[in-house]
């Protein structure tokens, strides 16, 4: 199959895909485009969100509909990098025996990932980074397709450990689920409150995740379309030469190399799935709040005049 088939295959695939999660999922259609555009890219999400948005509905509709092995871990104060990673027991012929936790899975739903002490959360780290765990000295490599999905409420701060820095930089997108217009939340009441027998077909299989990733990974990237990336990552950075008077005012801290990688794989995966065989412009600015928004840290001075990092990123772009 030519790489032009190859990706008029993958439109048409991910069209399907998301008609699978209409058939549960109303309105979000931009939270849903990032996710699917963080697996395509093999990279993780963190959805923020008040409750009751569907963040954890949302994970496990594109679970089924991928047709990909999927496990839940309810973060709490009490989890232990144990109960994510696994353990060791000693077994009937007193022999130690390596018991898998739910990190070996393609999909993993980190519910509430902020309501984890640091510790259990750096148990996610290697497993997000390096797609292995180490155990009592044990490697293992975990099954590939990997992503990590996680939930955040961006409310409720008693009793939650904010993600550190270094952790929410392995997130590829940040994406702010938004309260349903007027329709759609008279749409959501209606199909919720009474019976709903939706049943999801699997679109793609694991084998196919990992070809079109493989694809996305082929697709050609113009110099000129690098130099706009890492010239407007350099612009969050307020110590930079490139920085605006908008950074210098408000940020403390820009983003890493890490968020000019994934803003091109992400424009590559955005212009693959609109039809395009190759990214411009537009398709890095379709992507970049949401890639940029986590990793950009605002100053008191932001906070005390109320400007959001939405904002100073709309600026540069």
């Amino acid at each position: 199959m030519s790489e032009v088939q190859e990706i008029n295959n993958l439109v048409q695939k991910f069209n399907a895909l998301k008609e699978e999660i209409r058939k549960v999922i109303i309105g979000q259609e931009d939270a849903v485009n990032f996710t699917l555009l963080s697996i395509l890219c093999g990279g993780h999400s963190l959805l923020i969100g008040v409750p009751g948005l569907a963040k954890t509905l949302l994970v496990n509709t594109i679970a089924e509909a991928l047709g990909l092995q999927f496990k839940r871990i309810q973060f709490t104060p009490d989890l232990m990098p144990s109960d994510i990673l696994g353990s060791e027991i000693l077994d009937q012929n007193k022999n130690f025996k390596f018991i898998k936790g739910p990190i070996f899975s393609n999909i993993i739903l980190a519910d509430e990932i902020n309501r984890t002490p640091p510790k259990t959360q750096a148990a996610l780290l290697e497993a997000m980074q390096e797609k292995s765990v180490t155990v009592a000295g044990q490697y293992f490599k975990l099954d590939k397709p990997f992503f990590v999905l996680a939930t955040q409420n961006p409310i409720e701060q008693e009793g939650t450990y904010p993600l550190p820095e270094a952790q929410l930089d392995r997130f590829m997108f940040s994406i702010f689920l938004e309260y349903p217009s007027f329709d759609e939340e008279v749409a959501v009441v209606k199909r919720t409150t009474q019976v709903n027998d939706a049943e999801l077909a699997s679109v793609f299989t694991a084998e196919e995740i990992l070809h079109f990733q493989s694809l996305i990974l082929q697709v050609p990237v113009t110099d000129n379309l690098i130099n706009y990336v890492v010239n407007l990552v350099s612009k969050t950075r307020p110590d930079s030469d490139k920085a605006t008077e908008i950074v210098k005012k408000y940020v403390d801290w820009g983003a890493g190399p890490r968020a000019s990688q994934n803003l091109v794989f992400a424009a590559k995966a955005h212009a693959v799935v609109n039809g395009k065989y190759s990214p411009d412009i537009e398709d890095v600015k379709a992507v970049a709040i949401p890639i940029l928004s986590h990793r950009i840290v605002k100053n008191y001075k932001a906070e005390a005049e109320g400007v959001s990092v939405k904002e100073i990123i709309t600026s540069l772009l």
